[in-house]
């Protein structure tokens, strides 16, 4: 028997998509699963020893989806409630514990290290935990594991990552309470696709999901879709990294849910990359049920473009937004501000730019963090020690440790940058601005008040908390922006 744990706690709560088709995976290899959902639990403490006294599993995994919120200036990290998780779950058990999950894949030897569990899987886990659970029953041969990291003769070895060259996931999604998820949540995932060949110089994706795509057939989505539609749940975000890479694929995927009519039947959102995104695109995404985008705009500086490895230019971002007006898509741009490099006159050409651009929204996010593996980290190690750069920021003391929040903002921005990208912005509207100071322990910084939010800080956002409850849906930059406008219009 197999026990599943959700250790997310991030409110609003996001369904624990890779749960759901890891538990799949399982159950149609033949093997009793269960789960324990810790974020829908209001005494995780009660959850886990009812479980427990209940079943007594084979194998316990545990998936660790944020290492932390991303966010400066909160910067808070989710690795203390991994820990407290796992020693909660050891008073109960002498079952094998492994951990999973995209902010797992990121620091998968240090958080195996650190937490002292048994195993952790880095990449797909779908494949994988079928093939840990028959070796923690049999022969224990832990190398034929796909992506298992495990303790040897007082070292970690480190099998290959499970990155399959072909996408298959179960489409049941029957495992996850996804209707209480959607009611407190307001979406639900979907995965199209896995791994990103880009080459972003402070992206993690990466690291975690492999540098070439693995792609799902676009039948097997619409059914999944579909299968969602049919029980109500019919407001959906696709998790893949850029949704139109690659373009054949992302086509495919729209002609499969227009084929359904699932275009009638629900409303979607989707990351992407500002190129390729043709009129066709546009128009096929529409169709299929699009209602908003998200693009990975980062700056419309060709310096700072340069900087974050990004293909695009400002002209792209123009024709971009254009091509959702024409649709009826509603687009949002995200900025990355104060990367190595960043003036006030690079912040504030980007800036100028975007508003003249006009895009229903703007996150405006100051502040890089800094990923082991990632080119900025290379770029700034190659520079000198970190703990001596000006522009690190992090609120713990000591050796630089990077599973703990730790960002870099250009020295040039000044000692208070985000006042300076603050009156850069002005009033306009359709930014969500960054916060400035750190804020004291136990503090949900960027918290949105019920009026909407400061910043696009998600994780405690009260508002935005707010909002869902009284019955908003969609991407929750989107729910943020129409609070804002209905604020203004009152």
């Amino acid at each position: 028997m197999l026990t599943l744990i959700n250790t997310n706690r991030m409110q609003p709560p996001i369904a624990p998509l890779g749960l759901d088709y890891v538990a799949g995976a399982a159950r149609a290899a033949g093997h009793d699963v269960e789960l324990v959902d810790l974020c829908l639990s209001p005494d995780a403490d009660a959850a886990l020893a009812d479980h427990f006294r209940r079943r007594q599993p084979d194998l316990v995994g545990l998936t660790f989806r944020n290492a932390d919120d991303c966010f400066w200036p909160s910067g808070e990290s989710f690795v203390p409630v991994l820990e407290r998780d796992i020693r909660a779950v050891r008073r109960h058990t002498d079952a094998p514990l492994v951990l999973g999950g995209v902010g797992y894949s990121i620091f998968a030897p240090t958080l195996v290290a650190r937490t002292g569990v048994e195993f952790g899987v880095r990449g797909d886990g779908e494949p994988a935990i079928v093939a840990l659970l028959e070796q923690v029953r049999g022969p224990r041969h832990w190398d034929r594991v796909p992506g298992l990291i495990f303790p040897q003769d007082g070292q970690l070895r480190c099998n290959p990552p499970a990155w399959p060259p072909r996408l298959e996931v179960p489409v049941a999604r029957d495992l996850v309470d996804n209707p209480t998820y959607f009611a407190r949540g307001g979406q639900l995932g979907v995965e199209t696709n896995r791994g990103c060949p880009r080459q972003c110089s402070y992206c993690a994706d990466p690291l975690a999901k492999g540098r070439t795509h693995r792609l799902r057939e676009p039948a097997e989505v619409a059914r999944e879709v579909a299968g969602l539609a049919d029980r109500g749940l019919d407001v959906l975000h696709l998790c893949d990294a850029e949704f139109n890479l690659p373009l054949e694929h992302a086509l495919a995927v729209c002609d499969a849910l227009s084929e359904r009519r699932l275009g009638e039947r629900v409303r979607w959102y989707a990351y992407l990359a500002v190129v390729p995104f043709p009129e066709e695109l546009a128009a096929r995404m529409r169709r299929a049920g699009c209602v908003g985008i998200n693009f990975t705009s980062d700056s419309l500086h060709p310096a700072m473009l340069s900087v974050y490895r990004q293909p695009h230019s400002a002209e792209d971002v123009a024709a971009a937004v254009a091509r959702c007006r024409a649709q009826g898509i509603t687009v949002m741009l995200d900025l990355l501000l104060g990367g190595p490099g960043e003036t006030p006159e690079t912040a504030a050409q980007t800036i100028r730019s975007i508003q003249r651009l006009e895009p229903d929204c703007v996150g405006a996010s100051l502040g890089l963090r800094i990923y082991p593996g990632t080119q900025i980290e290379t770029r700034l190690v190659a520079e000198g020690p970190l703990e001596a750069q000006r522009g690190l920021r992090r609120h713990y003391a000591g050796p630089i440790d990077l599973l703990q929040p730790t960002f870099y903002i250009s020295p040039a921005l000044g000692e208070r940058p985000a006042e300076l990208v603050r009156e850069l912005i002005g009033d306009d509207p359709r930014f969500f601005p960054p916060e400035e100071e750190p804020c004291g322990a136990g503090e949900a910084c960027g918290a949105g008040e019920a009026s909407g939010a400061r910043d696009h800080n998600y994780n405690a956002n009260q508002g935005l908390i707010d909002a869902i409850a009284a019955g908003a849906r969609g991407a929750y930059w989107d729910i943020l922006r129409r609070l804002r406008r209905n604020v203004q219009g009152a």
